[in-house]
């Protein structure tokens, strides 16, 4: 199995690479799933400072890849030769993915903060920020995760500043390129 990996920032744009990915017929596995059910088992609400309270928690108490290797069950089970990760947050999580998937390609999808915030208040999801200091802290948070490093250690980066529609495209020639090479 060979495995594309969508990480960044929040409002960068990786819902919407993996959402590309999926209309053109890729099988995706969301390690945020893992987090949302994680809270839905203890009953909590899923909103931002529950998700990123559950992710801190297991993450100090199972190590930095637990969420990865929540997420190995579902991506054995695929039988599609390509499969999307979406949410990775840091190095361990990446490790635990190239031991494990053939072929794994991580790509960093990148936009400026205002336009990561005006993206977030439009998208209006349970867990997004809702204020520019809110978006701060959120951003403090996944980076002290080790996202920053995963982002600067990136195969390959897909810029997110133009249209959504030029977005998508970029996203789909990324993904046709990446398949044609692992046929």
């Amino acid at each position: 199995m060979r495995a594309i990996a969508f990480t960044g920032l929040p409002g960068s744009g990786k819902s919407e690479a993996v959402d590309v990915a999926r209309g053109m017929g890729l099988p995706v596995v969301s390690m945020g799933d893992e987090v949302r059910a994680e809270a839905q088992r203890r009953g909590l609400p899923p909103t931002d400072d529950t998700l990123g309270r559950i992710a801190s928690e297991m993450r100090q108490r199972e190590g930095m890849q637990v969420w990865a290797q929540r997420c190995l069950p579902r991506l054995r089970g695929q039988q599609e030769a390509v499969v999307v990760i979406d949410g990775i947050r840091n190095l361990e999580e990446v490790e635990t993915f190239r031991q494990n998937l053939e072929g794994f390609i991580l790509v960093a999808v990148h936009a400026a903060p205002h336009s990561r915030y005006q993206r977030l208040m439009q998208r209006g999801r349970s867990d997004d920020s809702r204020s520019d200091e809110a978006l701060r802290r959120r951003d403090q948070r996944e980076l002290g995760w080790g996202l920053g490093t995963v982002i600067a250690m990136a195969d390959a980066v897909v810029t997110n500043e133009g249209s959504l529609e030029e977005f998508r495209e970029k996203v789909r020639q990324f993904v046709q390129e990446y398949d044609i090479k692992t046929i």
